[in-house]
């Protein structure tokens, strides 16, 4: 019988360790696959129009260049975003927490790169 539970034992502590971890690590930052996706495209818009809302800007989103996405109590979007002023094309860096369950999205920062 002592056998049969060291077999258990064994089982119950190097099960958890050999499992593939199949959900995204929490803080880690990864890249957006589909730019285009409608709720992409949503956290983009939003960033410059709270942008423009707190800074009394008018930006318009041209497009997204670039996206990560970060798991922490939400998720963080950090997007590089080419918007006209008027008539020039600038790249901003905007940072977008969202907590999806709760309809809370914050601008957390929204910065020029070029």
């Amino acid at each position: 019988m002592r056998p049969h539970c060291l077999l258990v034992i064994l089982a119950v502590l190097l099960v958890p360790l050999a499992a593939k971890k199949t959900g995204p690590l929490t803080g880690k930052w990864w890249t957006i696959k589909n730019l285009n996706a409608a709720h992409v495209k949503e956290i983009a818009d939003f960033a410059v129009s709270e942008h423009n809302k707190q800074s009394k800007a008018s930006l318009k989103l041209t497009r997204i260049v670039s996206g990560e996405t970060q798991v922490v109590a939400g998720t963080n979007y950090r997007l590089i975003l080419a918007v006209t002023n008027k008539k020039a094309v600038e790249l901003y860096e905007a940072v977008v927490w969202e907590k999806e369950w709760e309809h809370f999205r914050n601008l957390t920062s929204f910065t020029l790169v070029n």
